[in-house]
């Protein structure tokens, strides 16, 4: 397919594949930038219920203005086949970053979270659910400043797995998302909110802070019992230099029932920077939690007691009405 040109823009070279699409760095051919074109599968496009569950997502996805949301320029149909136009990111995923500089520490990785869950919070509120949260999906691109070395943005909004599951077209595994971070009630087929994502972002979290996801088991069926079943380890069984209270914020958000976690992913990432907020040094993992044992108890909501910090004002989201 590189050459090739599909609707206006002329893919260049290959940048990612996956079991549904492939995705090319291309060259608008109006505007002269460069673009990312994701190309999806041709039996896709031949099923007419993905196809408008496909369009109607990218529209909605489309329809948001927020910094940490992959910005979508065109979604459509080119010659039978399906493709996404988005913003072209130079730098690689959070996969590739925790891979690199994984475990983070607690602070890095709640200025992250903070990112990736007024994202989701600014999907919701559209109601938009995501259903695929995963290191792999969050794109990282160069920050403002040393503060703000990173900037991440979230990605694959038009292709959800609700839209999959409607098609008939995948297997159960797809159907579900990634198992590594994939909420109960996404894999036993029970209806999704925005706290299913909520379950996907404190898998990412605990994967930040520890190094692994939540949950690592030698088979998919028993990765689905323990999502299912198992409680989740606690952060500091990798990271003893953390303390029971963060611990406890990230045990919440990944409760078995979706009424047991917070109420929005920002809420979850409040509580995470309050934790971070009362470690020694800010999380120096010279700090005098290292020689303490794992948590015998659930801590009290750190909210409860001290002061929450607000999100920043871009956290809000800026929202469009839809064109359809």
């Amino acid at each position: 397919m590189v050459g090739r040109k599909v609707a206006g823009y002329r893919l260049e070279g290959e940048i990612g594949r996956g079991g549904m699409a492939v995705v090319y760095r291309a060259k608008d051919l109006r505007l002269g930038r460069t673009v990312a074109v994701k190309l999806l599968a041709p039996e896709l496009a031949r099923n007419e219920v993905f196809r408008q569950r496909f369009m109607h997502e990218s529209e909605a996805a489309a329809a948001i203005d927020h910094p940490h949301i992959i910005p979508v320029f065109e979604a459509g149909e080119h010659e039978g086949i399906l493709f996404i136009a988005m913003r072209y990111v130079e730098g690689g995923d959070l996969r590739s970053l925790i891979n690199r500089d994984g475990p983070f520490p607690a602070e890095r990785a709640a200025r992250l979270a903070l990112q990736i869950g007024s994202a989701l919070d600014a999907a919701h509120d559209h109601d938009l659910v995501h259903r695929d949260v995963k290191p792999g999906n969050v794109l990282v691109a160069a920050g403002t400043d040393s503060e703000h070395p990173e900037h991440l943005y979230l990605a694959d909004f038009g292709l959800t797995k609700k839209s999959l599951s409607l098609s008939g077209l995948t297997s159960v595994g797809q159907i579900v998302g990634t198992l590594d971070y994939a909420a109960p009630e996404q894999i036993s087929g029970r209806p999704l909110d925005g706290r299913s994502d909520q379950y996907s972002l404190g898998c990412v979290v605990f994967e930040m802070l520890a190094g692994t996801p939540p949950f690592r088991r030698e088979s998919n069926l028993a990765l689905l019992w323990a999502q299912l079943n198992d409680p989740p380890p606690t952060v500091r069984e990798h990271r003893p230099d953390l303390p029971a209270t963060l611990d406890a914020v990230v045990a919440r958000a990944l409760a078995k029932a979706p009424e047991d976690r917070y109420g929005s992913c920002l809420q979850f990432v409040a509580e995470l920077r309050a934790a971070v907020a009362l470690l020694p040094g800010r999380g120096d993992p010279a700090g005098p939690w290292r020689s303490a044992g794992p948590p015998t108890q659930v801590v009290p909501s750190v909210a409860a007691r001290s002061t929450v910090p607000e999100p920043p004002a871009w956290a809000g989201p800026v929202v469009h009405p839809p064109r359809w």
